[in-house]
């Protein structure tokens, strides 16, 4: 096998992991960046989930590098795309005007704003990016470090042997975890583990947000672009999840609960006929091309991407099962989001009595798949490591801080974030959770497994528990993850000394914390927050 060393490997190229081989490329250090999949990017590009935000993201709350990730996007479009003059002269451009995000855009163009950053790095040698590869096995030094990981080239080729002084856990799944023998947690731990009010009686370690296949439709009016009906079809097209408290009816419909209230709603889709807002409809709800926005002609539609309540697949999880089980639940989520493109097309209930939009395309071709669907699941849950500090409810929770506008100040931060705990349907039966939390910090400790030395996470993998995980897991977070990690091993590496040790003197944190200040992590939020203006949206993601 060959043998490849540099000073940190990264296992996953997702967006905590392209965040962490920036810090550590910036600072000069060496990197062995792995990715599953073709292309990095992970939430942002393979999985093709637009960013979700806070309300606050065009001032404050992000990293500098998050900052400039964003500020690419809107630079590539308005370098290389036909927009109407008032759009590009916007400071505020979104491409798509989905109402979840600032910033819908499309998953090509984060791919080439997330290859730009890193090109300089790649062309020093800085950067190795090793694309289609996945840990396999790895090779401990003590019964706490890690020597090497060994590496599987998924398009045939040889195995590689990975060596480094530190290694970073930024899979989707925290596939390393269990490689490594890094002790960690999957799904919901119980109230006596963890002292959540909100959590079970007993843990449930299967009990897992689920996960989406994504896709992308355009709509062509008096054309018809059918797919075969899938396999699975009739399936799909009658199952009901079971959920407590119980969803109103077949998951391929109309009919669903808002998240927040658990009341039954109806969702409004009207492909080009929903007006601009919040609320308008699923067609503008994550669209990533408002053709009104581009010079007359140049779109004949717009460009939607599909992440909706219909396509979560809660049939099994992906963490506590073997290859093959894995497998076929991937193929079977496919088949669900291939059955919800056969029934809009054929059989949804249009306001105008009729059925059906014959239309509608599938645009894999924007997702460099063949099949139609993004190229990686969305994932919403991964392993967690047992950490030295696990943020619980009470640390964020808005129910439990009351009269407070921040959640626990950690003096520790790393890092600052802010999402609702929301957590999908899971695979358990659990409908869903979603309630309000406050402006939170990334504490340090959070990134520190409770043994072992020289592996850390970089990604939705920290030490959180089932609840606030669903508040930790979006891009600018795991961006800000990424990047803290890879700022403490620079330290590490630089300093001889250990995480632990770094977390345990004042001196030695106080240290991590000006080099993370000075590459432009904020680490405290405002102490005069206006709530309201964070928490734009009320559907979960």
């Amino acid at each position: 096998m060959k043998e490849l060393v540099a000073d940190v490997v990264v296992i996953g190229g997702g967006v905590g992991g392209c965040a962490a081989a920036l810090a550590l490329a910036e600072a000069g250090r060496s990197v062995l960046l792995t990715e599953e999949f073709a292309w990095i990017g992970g939430q942002l590009t393979s999985q093709a989930v637009p960013p979700d935000e806070h309300g606050w993201i065009e001032q404050f709350g992000c990293t500098r590098s998050y900052r400039r990730f964003r500020d690419g996007v809107r630079a590539y479009y308005r370098a290389h795309y036909p927009l109407l003059p008032a759009v590009r002269a916007n400071p505020r451009l979104n491409p798509g005007n989905g109402w979840v995000s600032p910033l819908c855009h499309e998953p090509r163009v984060a791919l080439a704003v997330l290859e730009a950053m890193l090109a300089p790095h790649v062309s020093s040698g800085r950067v190795q990016i090793m694309r289609q590869h996945r840990v396999v096995a790895v090779r401990a030094d003590g019964a706490d470090r890690l020597a090497a990981v060994v590496v599987r080239d998924l398009r045939g080729g040889d195995d590689g042997v990975l060596r480094a002084r530190y290694f970073l856990d930024a899979t989707e799944n925290g596939d390393l975890l269990p490689l490594a023998g890094v002790e960690y947690v999957t799904g919901a731990e119980s109230r006596a583990d963890t002292g959540e009010a909100s959590a079970p009686d007993r843990a449930a370690p299967a009990n897992i947000q689920s996960f989406s296949v994504c896709f992308v439709l355009e709509e062509r009016a008096g054309e018809s672009h059918v797919i075969p009906r899938p396999e699975r079809y009739d399936f799909w097209r009658s199952y009901v999840p079971k959920l407590q408290p119980a969803w109103p009816g077949p998951l391929l419909g109309w009919a669903g609960l808002n998240p927040r209230t658990m009341e039954a709603m109806r969702y409004n889709f009207a492909p080009h006929g929903e007006k601009p807002g919040l609320f308008s409809g699923l067609w503008a709800f994550r669209r990533i091309i408002d053709r009104a926005q581009f010079e007359p002609g140049a779109y004949a539609s717009d460009v939607c991407l599909v992440n909706w309540p219909m396509i979560d697949y809660m049939e099994g999880d992906l963490l506590t099962c073997d290859d093959a089980t894995r497998a076929a639940r991937l193929a079977d989520a496919k088949q669900l989001s291939l059955s919800m493109v056969h029934w809009l097309q054929t059989e949804a209930p249009r306001s105008d009595g009729g059925v059906g939009w014959p239309g509608l395309r599938l645009r894999g071709d924007l997702l460099g798949t063949t099949d139609g669907l993004a190229m990686a699941p969305y994932i919403r849950e991964s392993r967690r490591i047992r950490a030295i500090k696990t943020v619980v409810e009470r640390d964020v929770s808005a129910t439990f801080r009351p009269g407070e506008t921040l959640a626990e100040r950690y003096p520790d931060s790393v890092g600052i974030g802010y999402y609702r705990i929301d957590l999908h349907p899971s695979t358990g039966g659990d409908n869903y959770i979603d309630v309000p939390s406050l402006p939170f910090r990334i504490p340090l400790g959070a990134l520190i497994p409770v043994r072992f030395e020289n592996v850390l996470p970089a990604a939705k993998n920290i030490g959180t528990t089932h609840l606030t995980n669903g508040c930790y897991r979006l891009h600018p977070v795991e961006w800000n993850i990424g990047e803290a990690a890879g700022a403490l091993c620079v330290h590490c590496l630089e300093s001889g000394e250990a995480p632990r040790t770094v977390h345990a003197s004042p001196e030695r944190l106080a240290a991590l914390q000006e080099r993370l200040k000075a590459r432009g992590v904020e680490l405290t939020w405002p102490e005069n927050l206006t709530l309201d203006d964070g928490d734009p949206h009320a559907h979960a993601r």
